[in-house]
């Protein structure tokens, strides 16, 4: 008598499943491919990433969290590196590079131990002791900044914001952006500091010296009608009406049904309509307020009336600069002029329209409370303001961090050398499996140092085994001993003031830990089949 073994089906058809030891290994290469490509940005003088989507506009980057947004990855597992790039530069700003590279060489030390049959838990159970220990380490070595010290402090502030242009297009200026970065972050409210109360603004044309900071909001000139000409550009004091109300009259739309008996109550309806603008205005003007800014559109109507009473006006205001003169004049947005009084305007000292490049910009400065600031970014090329912009939020952000967090670390790979130190000689303490997994750990620390001086275009060897040397031999004088990328050799980078807030590390810690442990937690990946493929399996069926 013989027996079949019937067949058990659990997913649809078409479904792809794939695990064990190969899938795992499959997984770790895919990362360690996208790690490879952006590798090259890391560093003081890393290269720059050409990225040209669908429809054919052109990114020039080399800042870790656009590249990987920009390649577009549909691989599973490197959508983890995706997220982690994400999450550091909304948390930090900065490090968005070094999280990913460290996250993949992790990985790249897992592979041989995956391939000797060491369990995915055994690895993550190591990488979680030895990223807990590091963390343990930076806490205890990082230096405290004297915040009382209104010059140590204002200097410390910026030489992170310098070290976090470093890498950036605008290294050559760092000196006069670290002023203005420093300046718009310490121009928050202290207790409630939002980073998105800081407008950059792009004005193309000119040289990158001509960037400067406006002690207030300042946004483009926007849509206006031939009224808005005869309105006054500039205001003392002013009174600052904010709206969110449309002042125009609606057309009417097409194909729409209005029954009548006689033609004069038609005459009726359109004089309400104008009835009802017309007291929307004269409210406004009663309040006493000489700038109306509405964020919904100010038809030619009212701007001619506007303009006959010595008004500015201004519609169809982005939204962040009408949230930034809500905050900084301490006045409610109004979305109607009923109750509208004086005691809802604001006020500040100066109000002037300034021509910029090609651009005519609307500047208010002078306010009482002060919690804002724009950036005005000059510059030629479209990809390089874009990129400008984006290196002035990382340095922004690192700034932001630091004055929340005021220990620091010194930069250029020395506290990677340190921390790899110190795990090496924890790892002497123990025995079994983890000593080797935890060294493991220690060795992927030292891609950071190592990868900075090959973009840099040195002897990644010579210089690994002077930083070695100089941490092993003497470990409490050359604790920030890093990369020098000025002279082409290693030295203390503390005192050549390459800082960073040590948030960032903890938080690079952290997250490449995360990231790296959740690859190897993953034995099986299942992946349903697409709309297009179960249409062609029914098809199949059919015939």
């Amino acid at each position: 008598m013989s027996y079949f073994t019937p067949t058990i089906v659990l997913l649809k058809e078409g479904t792809d499943s794939s695990q064990g030891k190969g899938h795992l290994l499959s997984n770790i290469d895919a990362c360690v491919e996208i790690v490879n490509t952006l590798k090259t940005t890391l560093g003081p003088r890393g290269m720059d990433k050409l990225i040209t989507n669908d429809r054919g506009k052109s990114t020039v980057t080399n800042d870790g969290a656009t590249v990987m947004r920009l390649l577009d990855v549909v691989h599973p597992a490197v959508q983890t590196l995706v997220d982690i790039a994400m999450s550091q530069d909304s948390e930090v700003g900065d490090g968005t590079t070094s999280v990913v590279v460290f996250a993949g060489e992790i990985l790249e030390q897992s592979r041989s131990f995956i391939k000797e049959n060491v369990h995915p838990q055994t690895l993550i159970k190591a990488f979680r002791k030895a990223c807990f220990k590091c963390r343990e380490r930076i806490k205890e070595i990082a230096i405290e900044s004297n915040i009382k010290d209104e010059k140590k402090w204002n200097s410390m502030l910026k030489k992170c914001a310098s070290t976090a242009m470093n890498s950036k297009l605008i290294a050559g200026h760092k000196d006069a952006f670290s002023d203005m970065v420093v300046q718009a972050v310490r121009s928050l409210d202290p207790e409630f500091p939002e980073v998105d109360l800081i407008g950059i603004k792009k004005v193309g044309g000119g040289a990158m010296e001509e960037s400067f900071i406006v002690n207030g909001v300042a946004f483009k000139k926007t849509f206006s009608y031939a009224g808005f000409e005869q309105q006054p550009k500039k205001f003392t004091t002013p009174k600052i009406a904010l709206l969110n109300i449309e002042l125009e009259l609606k057309n009417e739309k097409e194909n729409a049904e209005i029954r009548i008996k006689d033609p004069k109550e038609y005459q009726k309806i359109v004089e309400a309509e104008w009835e009802l603008i017309y007291e929307k205005l004269e409210k406004i003007v009663e309040s006493g307020a000489n700038i109306v800014l509405s964020r919904l559109p100010i038809g030619d109507l009212a701007t001619q009336y506007f303009a006959d009473r010595d008004i500015f006006c201004a519609g169809r205001v982005e939204e962040g600069d009408m949230k930034r003169l809500s905050v900084i004049t301490g006045k409610q947005i109004q979305s109607t002029t009923n109750g509208f009084t004086s005691e809802m305007v604001g006020e500040c000292e100066l109000m002037e329209e300034k021509q910029i490049g090609s651009e005519r910009y609307n500047i208010f400065t002078g306010f009482e409370k002060q919690g804002s600031s724009t950036i005005i970014l000059r510059g030629g090329a479209e990809q390089f303001l874009a990129e400008s912009e984006r290196s002035l939020h990382d340095a922004i952000m690192v700034v932001h961090r630091a004055m929340l967090n005021s220990k620091v670390v010194a930069g250029g790979g020395a506290i990677e050398m340190e921390l790899s130190r110190y795990l090496h000689e924890y790892a002497k303490t123990i025995y079994g499996k983890e000593q080797m997994l935890i060294s493991a750990f220690a060795k992927a620390l030292e891609i950071i140092p190592r990868q900075i001086s090959q973009n840099a275009g040195f002897d990644s060897v010579d210089i690994m085994n002077k930083l070695r040397k100089g941490h092993y031999e003497k470990p409490k004088e050359n604790i920030w001993m890093g990369v020098d990328i000025e002279n082409e050799g290693v030295c203390d980078t503390m005192k050549s003031f390459v800082w960073e807030p040590s948030l960032m590390k903890l938080n690079m810690l952290s997250a490449a830990t995360d990231a790296a442990c959740l690859v190897l937690s993953v034995d099986e990946t299942v992946k349903s089949p697409s709309l297009q493929e179960n249409n062609k399996i029914s098809m199949e069926g059919r015939k």
